[in-house]
């Protein structure tokens, strides 16, 4: 059974599902989807960086710059407050692979999918 703010990937056509509404299982192309499990392993291209200055929140994936390349970027950056989504931010290739948020800093954590190498979490 599906999560409230679970991410899922299609293994047929690479769809992916953030879920806002859990009430069953997730499936596409006629197979179940694969749960996104947050990587928080320390990583210089997908760690995902969080600088707070007052209640504006700066996010930057990775020290050194992920790609933004049609073949490989960012597709997602969330702000996630007590392990809700509380905003997010789509990327597109070409774009900076950074956001800013207004909000309170504390408990604060950051996760950002990567099209080829999954979920991240700070």
């Amino acid at each position: 059974m599906a999560r409230i703010n679970e991410i899922y990937k299609c293994g047929v056509c690479g769809t992916v599902v953030s879920v806002i509404e859990a009430k069953g299982d997730v499936s596409c192309c006629n197979e179940p989807m694969k749960l996104l499990e947050e990587n928080t392993e320390e990583n210089e291209k997908h760690t995902p960086v969080l600088t707070v200055e007052g209640e504006k929140i700066k996010v930057k994936v990775g020290s050194v710059e992920h790609p933004m390349e049609d073949e490989h970027w960012i597709e997602l950056i969330q702000l996630m407050k007590d392990d809700k989504v509380i905003f997010e931010k789509r990327l597109y290739p070409g774009e900076k692979p950074e956001a800013e948020f207004l909000v309170e800093g504390e408990g604060i954590t950051v996760r950002e999918l990567c099209n080829l190498h999954g979920l991240w979490k700070s």
